[in-house]
């Protein structure tokens, strides 16, 4: 049988595996040493007790002839989209209903998938550095060329991000059919104005393309003058695409958990020019290909969105914004410059003295015990830095940045 090629294409080595190598490495080398992670974006706080309660309720529920859910709809079950209609979008006047919610997995999933219902041949539009999953998913569907010297592909649309535009994607001159959009961005935890997403719903009008805007960590935006939705921007709903999850805002990493709003009035083009329902195209690949995430899973989401949910989703948001916050604080003080780590639980960080992106890495692990994500993972315009996350508990985010000011207490 034939392989897809493109898997091939990609290179051997993934982020996240080749720091967990790296990791596993150091201890086996270093059993005594107390390694404190703060690189995975893995949150560490419980679920709360409404949430546990919710699938003990559900779990018995399926344990009853009447209670008994099997396969449920693929679009997610009425109760959860119209929470999520109601309470993430109509209440902040976004006008989104229940039935333009496709309740996922999980948004990693989403985001890999939606490659399904745009042309083969469409060009695709990312910022570097960015999540490494709209790169790779890209290539894997063979939307990505060839990879080139620079590491680089070559049917790709790069948009470099770096300390000049404090590491926010602008608008190209360059067509693209598909831009895909983050905020609060990951790794760099810098988040879009108003203004700034207008300009790019404005470019996706002009140039017929559709904008997919992960907005995952919505969650952790204070500021209201930031938008937390692309729906906030007039006439996103005519060419965006949102994503969102559960995963990182109340602790469903394990879960499983996610949903993307695909609007009504959202449409393509096939190859005959007529005009086609996102929607419709998105509905048929779920109703294919997924069989809806389970019944027990959103019942828990469904309790967020009581006010026990609520208050839990604030009160973890804001542990974590704080623990960011303390890694921003002491990183500046050690004199280090840094980016995101408000508004977003990422904190974005450049090397001194010229280090590349795997020797701080290196740094942080040797001497201090701590481990964190290097940056050129992320793309190439992420060479030099790494990323750090505010998901430890608070007192090992003290603690690791305690040592920051005493090399030798990793050795501890």
């Amino acid at each position: 049988m034939r392989i897809n090629d493109n898997f091939e294409k990609l290179p051997e080595v993934y982020l996240f595996s080749e720091v967990a190598h790296r990791l596993k490495d150091f201890k086996e080398k270093n059993p005594e040493a107390d390694v404190i992670r703060m690189d995975i974006g893995d949150v560490t706080l419980p679920l709360p007790k409404c949430v546990t309660d919710a699938m003990h309720v559900a779990v018995d529920e399926m344990g009853t002839t009447k209670g008994f859910h099997g396969y449920g709809p693929e679009q997610g079950y009425e109760f959860l989209r119209e929470a999520i209609a109601f309470t993430d979008y109509r209440r902040r006047f976004i006008n989104i209903s229940a039935d333009e919610i496709f309740v996922s997995d999980g948004a990693k999933s989403d985001l890999g998938n939606l490659g399904d219902i745009y042309s083969a041949d469409s060009i695709v539009a990312l910022a570097d550095p960015g999540y490494p999953v709209y790169l790779d998913s890209a290539v894997m569907s063979g939307r990505g060329g060839e990879l080139q010297k620079d590491g680089r592909w070559s049917n790709i649309l790069y948009l470099d991000c770096n300390a000049e535009n404090s590491f926010k994607p602008a608008v190209p001159e360059a067509h693209a059919d598909i831009v895909i959009l983050c905020s609060p961005a990951n790794p760099t935890g810098m988040v879009f104005t108003k203004e700034e997403l207008q300009k790019w719903v404005e470019y996706a009008r002009r140039e017929k393309a559709l904008i997919i805007f992960d907005s995952a960590y919505e969650a952790y935006i204070r500021d209201e003058e930031l938008p937390r939705s692309i729906y906030e921007i007039d006439g996103a709903d005519e060419v965006a695409i949102e994503v969102r999850s559960f995963s990182k805002t109340a602790g469903f990493t394990g879960l499983r958990c996610g949903y993307t709003v695909v609007p009504k009035r959202l449409k393509g083009t096939d190859a005959d020019g007529k005009e086609v329902s996102l929607r419709k195209l998105w509905n048929r690949r779920q109703c294919t290909k997924f069989n809806g995430a389970s019944y027990v899973v959103q019942r828990a989401a469904e309790a967020l969105y009581s006010p026990e949910g609520r208050e839990f989703v604030k009160m973890a948001t804001d542990y974590y914004l704080e623990n960011a916050g303390t890694i921003r604080a002491r990183m500046v003080e050690a004199g280090y410059t840094v980016f995101g780590g408000t508004d977003s639980p990422y904190v974005w960080i450049k090397g001194k003295n010229g280090l590349s992106s795997w020797d701080l890495f290196n740094e942080l692990l040797e001497k201090y015990h701590i481990s964190s994500t290097p940056g050129v993972g992320f793309g190439s315009e992420g060479e030099g830095y790494i990323r750090l996350t505010g998901f430890n508990s608070y007192e090992n985010t003290v603690k690791a940045m305690e040592r920051l000011k005493k090399p030798e207490a990793g050795r501890n």
